[in-house]
């Protein structure tokens, strides 16, 4: 008896990146527009928050301005948590490494590269805000933060890259090939 294999399985993850599974024509726009638009998110916040655009970040409050775009947060933090938050205000690591997560975040998305990294970050991110924004007023346990988390998780996991972005060219790179967590 010969085994032989089926020409019509799905592709894993774990499969060279061209082989990975493209969503249809629709559904991959819609991802895209998902994923883009959550990406502007990050990436507006980033920008709000280095420039002092006047929307969350006063105008003149700006990190170049000489603000801090975490304190007022971290200092506001409430719930079993604030101790927490509270003692990362003012260390020096905190501010740089919370703008370049949303830069990062933001491109990753927008161009539709590294989804798996974006989404760690992102998750990483979202349940830290989640965590400082307890105890929550609407709804005991799910709010945008946790949405967020879900989204980013999805749209790493259907390769939503791949329409209207940069997706097949990065996962073609010798570097992306050969570490696949990079894709």
């Amino acid at each position: 008896m010969t085994i032989t294999p089926n020409r019509h399985r799905i592709p894993a993850a774990t499969d060279a990146p061209s082989s990975a599974p493209k969503a249809d024509t629709t559904t991959g726009r819609v991802l895209a527009v998902l994923r883009i638009a959550f990406g502007l998110t990050f990436f507006w916040a980033f920008a709000d928050k280095l420039f002092g655009l006047g929307y969350a970040t006063p105008a003149g409050k700006g990190w170049l301005d000489g603000g801090n775009p975490t304190a007022g947060f971290l200092k506001g933090a409430e719930g079993p948590f604030a101790g927490f938050y509270h003692s990362l205000v003012g260390d020096f690591w905190v501010t740089p490494l919370f703008m370049i997560g949303l830069a990062g975040i933001g491109l990753a998305l927008i161009f539709g590269v590294a989804l798996r990294i974006a989404a760690v970050a992102g998750v990483a991110l979202y349940v830290m805000m989640w965590g400082a924004s307890l105890p929550l007023t609407t709804n005991p346990l799910i709010d945008d933060h946790i949405l967020g988390a879900i989204t980013l998780v999805a749209l790493a996991l259907l390769a939503a890259g791949r329409t209207w972005g940069l997706a097949d060219r990065w996962n073609h790179l010798s570097i992306v090939r050969r570490y696949a967590w990079l894709r």
